[in-house]
């Protein structure tokens, strides 16, 4: 499956700013490995949100999630992350950001 990682007209992705910055690295790992497992096909707890969004749940630390909407038959795109405590911030921000995708025209 193809896998695409949001980023702004700037070239700033928030997905991978957010994973870079996270402290906890046994976290990082195991969020790591669920994007992998999405990329195999294997979305796992995965549930719609709104808008196109859906919630990856990644079950460690706080309860991390990460936003994706599937774009076609093939294209996941990687949207934002959060933790459990700002998840409807999140998925605000990532509709956003799947709007500003497609204005901007991406395939």
């Amino acid at each position: 499956m193809e896998l695409r990682i949001y980023a702004d007209v700037l070239g700033k992705g928030p997905l991978t700013e957010w994973l870079d910055a996270l402290k906890d690295i046994r976290a990082r790992a195991q969020i790591r490995v669920r994007i992998a497992r999405v990329e195999a096909g294997n979305f796992g707890d995965c549930k719609p949100v709104r808008d196109g969004v859906q919630e990856l749940r990644v079950d460690v630390g706080p309860g991390y999630r990460v936003f994706l909407s599937r774009q076609g038959p093939v294209l996941v795109l990687l949207l934002c992350s959060s933790d459990k405590s700002d998840q409807n911030r999140a998925i605000e921000q990532a509709i956003e950001y799947l709007d500003d995708w497609k204005q901007r025209g991406k395939p």
